[in-house]
């Protein structure tokens, strides 16, 4: 047990059953991880149990928010490469349908929207698909690996007029939230953001420790949050943008280190450092340096730059950026009008990763 200045923290408890995490597991999604970053009343150099009950909280929240939190949402199909896991995973959420494709739910005449969390490979083919088959469509962060990719999804939703969304989370937490509004109120402007994205991953694992068949990638996956969050919240496009990555791991064939600078119209500037090679606290923790103040964000919750906590509950509805991202999703939709983190609004994001890369792919061949 630690005591800290907001409360007392259990650091041992029991472990959760091994064959449930191995059962759960079956239906991570690409940015499970993300998880780990929310503290609470831990410091960061506190980390839960090795087993991490967290993460198994969010697989569930993945298909039970959306039916209990929701008002009037049901998720009536659920979909696995494997119709046994599929039929396992509806029955416990009871969830109407399983299907062992996308091809199949987007079949379904009463389907009116879809929630992709697969594989960074699988996005934008997928966008296009539901897209084509006239169903809204809400795509985990990246949209894509590519810009091609990235603004073919965007025409599609020009030339279909549907709801097309992606998840980029940071800017639902209501600990960016309460950032973003002292913006827009004129009580605080930015003068630098400060970003670590640190994970301890030196093989192709998944956020349970299982071997999985895709790799992550820390340009277009989790350098996205940060691009994306810098622009929406100096409210100014990126004019400059820098970036050195470290070697290249001889098996997964990606940087397991990455350095980002960014500097927006306005004058603001970013630095993000990346690593999978981090052996400590795992995450991503924002540092907002102001005129008036600093702050810093870790997941869903705030704290001063003397690392008191800002109470944030009142921020929005729900303390969960998840939840209150699928909100804004479904309010987009109800309402007929463009939700925030569209595809649109987000693109510039993406024409920024696609320049870092080639900075990268050329210092590569130099």
């Amino acid at each position: 047990m630690e005591h800290t200045r907001i409360g007392v923290v259990h650091t041992k408890i029991d472990r959760a059953d091994p064959d449930a995490v191995a059962e759960l597991s079956k239906y991570g999604v690409a940015t499970i991880h993300e998880a780990m970053g929310r503290v609470g009343l831990m410091r960061p150099y506190l980390r839960p149990p090795a087993d991490r009950p967290g993460r198994r909280r969010r697989l569930r929240r993945q298909a039970r928010c959306r039916t209990r939190r929701i008002e009037g949402v049901e998720v009536a199909a659920v979909v696995s490469s494997s119709p046994e896991r599929a039929q396992k995973f509806a029955a416990e959420q009871g969830v109407g349908r399983a299907a062992a494709s996308l091809d199949q739910v987007l079949a379904m005449d009463d389907i009116d929207a879809v929630i992709l969390a697969t594989p960074t490979q699988m996005h934008a083919a997928q966008t296009l698909a539901c897209l084509d088959a006239g169903k809204h469509v809400q795509t985990e962060i990246p949209l894509a690996d590519s810009l091609a990719d990235a603004e073919a999804c965007r025409a599609a939703q020009e030339r279909t007029g549907l709801v097309a969304m992606v998840g980029h989370t940071r800017r639902f937490n209501p600990s960016h939230q309460w950032v973003h509004r002292r913006i827009e109120a004129g009580r605080f402007n930015i003068q630098q953001m400060d970003v670590q994205t640190y994970f301890f991953r030196r093989g192709n694992l998944n956020a349970l420790g299982e071997p999985r068949s895709w790799t992550d990638h820390l340009l277009w996956h989790h350098a996205a949050h940060t691009v994306d969050l810098f622009a929406y919240q100096t409210g100014s496009p990126i004019v400059q943008a820098n970036a050195v990555q470290g070697p290249i791991h001889p098996e997964l064939g990606i940087a397991m280190d990455m350095s980002i600078q960014l500097r927006a119209a306005g004058g603001a500037i970013c630095t993000l450092s990346l690593s999978f090679n981090n052996d400590g606290p795992l995450g991503t923790f924002f540092r907002y340096i102001g005129d008036t103040g600093t702050y810093i964000a870790r997941y869903d919750d705030l704290f001063t730059g003397k690392d008191e906590p800002i109470d944030v509950s009142g921020v929005d509805v729900s303390m969960d950026g998840i939840e209150l991202q699928d909100r804004e999703f479904v309010a987009a939709i109800r309402e007929g009008r463009e939700p925030n983190s569209s595809i649109a609004q987000v693109l510039p994001c993406y024409r920024t990763l696609a320049a870092l890369e080639q900075q990268l792919t050329a210092a590569a061949d130099a």
